[in-house]
């Protein structure tokens, strides 16, 4: 699909243009673009032709050359009719495969229009720069469709503006310059069936200046404090640099705002001159002086009006802003409760709705919307990044928002978020972490601790200090899409790896967070949300994802809330509830969202476990909760949901909740305590008195020191399912041949949710690919991703096999993706198998169903999403670390098998919960008696609370039973061999070596 199909946001669309008028007498003959008698093909990149595209299969537009005995050109006529669902249009681009056009000379570009009088938006877009026309910059305006019969409509290039809701690649210069043009397209009317007709698009007039010359200022908001001088540089630029040939003025003058003339400021007023041949990048200087009243106050504001004649003007005039001084809240040395109570108490209700508003930054095409809807916090969604997606780049974005709250009365600074969930994976060139999937198999809370402080360090560096990470779901059924965002099956695991937060936040009464390497942690998704049952979904084409999760009361406690209890020890910041329902045996109310569950965000997580920081709802999430829009918000707000991410419905939701509060149907109480949870968070990190960003610490993202934390989690979350023969390590003296999709593919072994929500294969970022770290580690390696190449001479084979990225719902099993390996995967595995020993990498977010090939595979690693240092899997592969890494989940032996889990009564995987041979360290010696003897000792660490001791003894039998079952894994063996797994997470430690006798003994 053609990357300019996306719907051009309405908010873009410019009015109604004016009919066309007659060409001055000075203007140039008009150019033609399309005539539309033949001589542009239907045809798309990278030759030059008009082609259809659309959102669905039935959305582009059916096209035809008519011969129109009333064509306004020639004798024919471009002719369509449509019947558009989601969107859909048409497009003529320019050959790739030669020079772009000039269009710098004229006005605009005009068509003549056959009306249907619809009344609808046709929206025009014309491609400006990069390489082709499917990668260049699109500028955006439309017409309305509100007459009949022919009329030739004019699109003056003034009139286009830059499309903020899609670019295909991110922007160029974001300059319109009509110098490198590749084309136009035409995006039609949703929602109803329609015919056009369209002649003869040209080229027309005269270029007017202000399209080559601008008029800008060095920010929309000026801060000074009361009595200081505010300095207003309006800036003339040209395209090109090329000196105006007309002279520009810039009358300028200070009026309205809350500032009062006289008393709070000395008025100005003037005229700026930027005569004929003055250079591009000239600057002159308007000043405001603000007074001194000596009175505590709100920010005031000095609107700076400016008018502009022979150039564009800004797209917004100045504001001068006197900070707001002297009141209680801003003083730092007071507690923060009674900062956030003398700071509620000045709010107005509307300032109320616009804390508990969250907004996309990709929404923000207007970001004075900041101030005039007071908004509380922005966020940017998977792939919502600045171009260039660098680390001054996000600073310099953030600081460019924050500035904003400086217009608002009380000047109380966004809380910017991302989901930042293994590692800074929005931003290119980040330290990017194994997923939490790997992170459980490491079996190292105090590693994964340092995980989430080399996150925080880095996200922190950005100007951004709130993470939605961490994941606390217990994944219960592995054809979840989102299975790798868990730690693990077990719930004790979850809650062990739960030093995350410490390192995402520091010490759990929050006295960390306005540090430089802190970020405010999000525990989610509040609750069950691993839990939903196959087939539930009803999300467009989900199976299991967004579904409900059928439980018991017990099962809740014991499997899903019993994470959250942690977190909420741990000092965790906020939360944020689960898309799914939650429906719990018995107590008469079926299938509830859990957006709109009060019982359980209220009453269990506020008030029995004593949370007190703030409920952050999912992306859109209250949109699928029943009634209107209005019942939406009451639904959400009443059950305890204290700041609504609406990406770009922010205008709806903070006006509707202001709406609902005057009506009576939501109390203001219920307002003020979810305001005052915000601003306590605001408070804590710091942002009253640095709202911009600190970037001293982004000279270390994805330093070495942060790629070595990296690393070492990547090889520690290695686990070694199989190994006959000690195949592995490998030795460096062996010709290894390397082999499968996922050898040489950062993309694939880092998975979803890294630079974009769904992720993506290929060379997406810096980093280590796992055969670029055999190489480093000194082998003799040679690659052939589909085992083509001749496999004679070689000691070993490594194939790396398993999944592409995908995130959410989007992977679930029966939405395009099962467990089984790609047939290409299953031909490298067979080829190189067969001709060798064989190491078999798995590099998937969940099991893989290897079926009747295991006995052909001598060694099996399951290496998860390991992330960008595929070097830390060559480091066990090669010894230079033992493999210590053990199942997080089950292994399945066929998809029929799943649900399952540890504890479960009928249970026979092919690899149990906790499995995990190692490397570098010879199995123990014993039998039956030494286990017995350990089971006395584990005991005795348990009366005695010895940690340490009693995991260390649990730790030595669980490798004297392995070692004697071998691969002969029976279903009496597994069921006690992964709940000892268990026990010993729960800290009962000769329970559990008196379970792994027992499965010793059917071993």
């Amino acid at each position: 699909m053609p990357r300019t199909a996306l719907l051009v946001s309405t908010a873009l669309c410019a009015a109604l243009l004016t009919p066309a008028v007659s060409r001055a007498a000075a203007d140039p003959p008009s150019v033609a673009v399309d005539r539309f008698e033949g001589e542009v093909p239907f045809a798309s990149q990278p030759a030059e032709g008009i082609f259809t595209w659309g959102g669905d299969s039935d959305d582009p537009p059916a096209l035809q050359l008519t011969a129109r005995p009333d064509a306004p050109e020639g004798e024919k006529v471009l002719t369509g009719t449509y019947d558009i669902s989601g969107y859909g249009g048409f497009t003529h681009d320019f050959a790739a495969d030669r020079p772009a056009h000039d269009w710098s000379a004229h006005r605009g570009v005009r068509l003549w229009w056959e009306g249907q009088g619809t009344g609808r938006k046709i929206a025009f877009e014309i491609k400006d720069g990069g390489a082709h026309g499917e990668a260049s910059e699109l500028w955006t305006t439309s017409f309305t469709d509100d007459f009949t019969g022919w009329k030739q409509v004019e699109l003056p290039f003034t009139d286009f503006v830059y499309r903020t809701d899609y670019q295909p690649v991110g922007g160029i210069d974001h300059v319109l310059g009509l110098t490198q043009m590749w084309g136009y397209a035409l995006t039609l009317p949703v929602g109803v069936k329609g015919r056009f007709a369209v002649d003869g698009v040209e080229l027309y007039g005269t270029a007017d200046q202000s399209l080559r010359a601008a008029v800008t200022t060095d920010a929309a908001v000026h801060p000074v404090t009361e009595g200081g001088d505010a300095t207003v540089q309006v800036t003339l630029t040209t395209t090109g640099a090329a000196p105006v040939d007309q002279p520009v003025t810039v009358a300028y003058g200070t009026a309205g705002g809350t500032a009062r003339p006289g008393t709070d400021y000395t008025p100005v007023s003037g005229t700026l001159t930027f005569p004929a041949g003055t250079a591009s990048g000239a600057t002159r200087t308007v000043r405001v002086h603000t007074l001194k009243d000596r009175s505590a106050e709100p920010a005031e504001t000095i609107p700076l009006k400016l008018t502009v004649t022979g150039a564009k003007p800004p797209a917004e005039d100045p504001e001068v802003v006197v900070d707001a001084h002297g009141l209680p809240y801003l003083d730092a040395k007071l507690p923060v409760r009674r900062r956030v109570a003398d700071l509620l108490s000045r709010m107005s209700l509307e300032e109320k709705a616009g804390q508990m508003t969250q907004a996309e930054r990709g929404a923000m095409s207007a970001p004075g919307d900041i101030a005039a809807y007071g908004l509380g916090s922005l966020l940017s969604g998977g792939g919502s990044t600045p171009t260039p997606n660098t680390p001054a780049a996000w600073a310099k974005m953030i600081d460019a928002f924050q500035l904003r709250t400086r217009a608002t009365r009380f000047q109380i600074p966004l809380v910017y978020g991302v989901d930042a969930v293994h590692g800074h994976n929005n931003l290119a060139g980040a330290t990017v972490m194994p997923h939490n999937i790997g992170l459980g198999a490491t079996r190292d809370p105090a590693l994964v601790q340092r995980t989430g402080a080399v996150t925080a360090a880095e996200v922190r560096a950005t100007g951004v200090p709130w993470d939605f990470a961490p994941c606390l779901c217990v994944t219960r059924d592995e054809r979840w899409g989102r299975s790798y965002e868990s730690f693990g099956e077990d719930p004790a695991l979850v809650e062990s790896m739960e030093t995350i937060v410490q390192g995402l936040q520091g010490r759990a009464d929050g006295s960390d967070l306005d540090r430089s390497d802190k970020v405010l942690a999000t525990a989610k998704h509040f609750v069950g949300d691993g839990g939903t049952t196959y087939g539930s979904s009803t999300t467009g084409t989900y199976t299991i994802d967004q579904g409900v999760t059928h439980v018991t009361r017990q099962q809740l406690e014991a499997v899903h809330l019993a994470p959250y209890q942690e977190a909420v020890d741990r000092g965790v910041g906020t939360v944020m509830p689960s898309y799914s329902s939650l429906d719990i045996t018995g107590d008469g109310r079926g299938p509830v969202r859990m957006h709109a569950r009060g019982d359980m965000i209220n009453g269990v997580l506020k008030g029995r476990m004593g949370f007190d920081g703030f409920v952050i709802s999912d992306w859109n999430a209250i949109d699928q909760l029943p009634g209107d829009y209005a019942a939406h918000v009451r639904s959400a707000v009443t059950a305890g949901v204290d700041m609504m991410m609406v990406p770009y419905g922010y205008k709806d939701f903070a006006t509707t909740l202001a709406g609902e509060v005057r009506a009576g149907r939501v109390s203001e109480r219920r307002v003020d305590d979810a305001v005052a949870r915000i601003l306590t968070q605001k408070f804590r990190l710091g942002l009253f008195e640095h709202p911009y960003a600190d970037t001293r610490g982004a000279a270390a993202i994805g330093s070495p020191a942060h790629r070595a934390v990296a690393r070492r989690a990547a090889a520690e979350s290695q686990v070694l399912l199989k190994n006959d023969g000690g195949l592995l390590p490998l030795r460096t003296s062996q010709k290894v041949y390397v082999a499968g999709s996922n050898a040489d593919d950062i993309g694939n072994q880092s998975g979803g949710w890294t630079l974009t929500w769904q992720g993506s294969s290929g060379a997406i970022t810096p980093g280590t690919t796992i055969l670029e770290g055999l190489r480093e580690a000194g082998g003799h390696v040679t690659y052939s991703r589909d085992a083509s190449a001749p496999t004679a001479g070689h000691d070993v084979g490594v194939v790396v096999v398993g999944e592409t990225p995908y995130a959410e719902g989007v992977g679930d099993v029966g939405n395009g993706h099962d467990l089984r390996l790609s047939a290409a995967d299953q031909q490298a595995v067979d080829t190189v198998c067969a001709a060798m020993k064989c190491v078999v990498l798995v590099v998937s977010g969940r099991p893989q169903l290897l079926g009747d090939r295991l006995p052909g595979i001598d060694a099996l690693v399951a290496s998860w999403l390991p992330g960008t240092e595929g070097a830390g899997v060559a480091d066990v592969l090669y010894g230079r670390r033992p493999f210590t890494g053990q199942l997080p989940v089950t292994w399945p032996k066929s998809e029929a098998q799943l649900p399952i889990n540890v504890g479960d009564t009928a249970y026979d995987p092919q690899f149990p919960y906790g499995w995990g041979l190692t490397t570098l360290t010879p199995a123990p010696r014993g039998g039956a008696a030494t286990l017995k003897a350990l089971a006395a000792a584990a005991r005795a660490a348990d009366r005695a609370g010895a940690d340490r001791t009693g995991a260390a003894l649990v730790a030595r039998a669980r490798l004297i039973v392995q070692q004697k079952a071998g691969q002969h894994i029976t279903a009496a063996f597994a069921g006690p061999f992964a709940e000892a797994d268990h026990l010993l997470l729960t800290g009962r430690y000769g329970e559990a070596v008196e379970k792994l006798t027992a499965a010793y003994r059917a071993a």
